[in-house]
């Protein structure tokens, strides 16, 4: 990604019930004040700098079981 870019991840992550699902950043946070969360779990990533670089990963939860995917992001 050029930095100073907004960054989109999608996870798509459909059940029924519907699965709770949550981002995070291995080893690191997800950078305040510049990162959402869409409805349809769509990671956003706003003003995208080098240190926002690295493996983000997606998880979804219920009571089925959890499933993850990651991204890797370069700026």
């Amino acid at each position: 990604a050029v930095a100073g870019s907004t960054v989109e991840l999608a996870c798509s992550a459909q059940g029924d019930p519907a699965p709770r699902v949550q981002w995070h950043k291995e080893r690191g946070d997800l950078p305040w004040g510049r990162h959402e969360v869409d409805r349809e779990h769509t990671l956003r990533l706003y003003a995208v700098m080098p240190a926002d670089a690295g493996t983000y990963v997606c998880t979804a939860q219920s009571q089925l079981g959890t499933a993850a995917a990651s991204a890797r992001l370069r700026v």
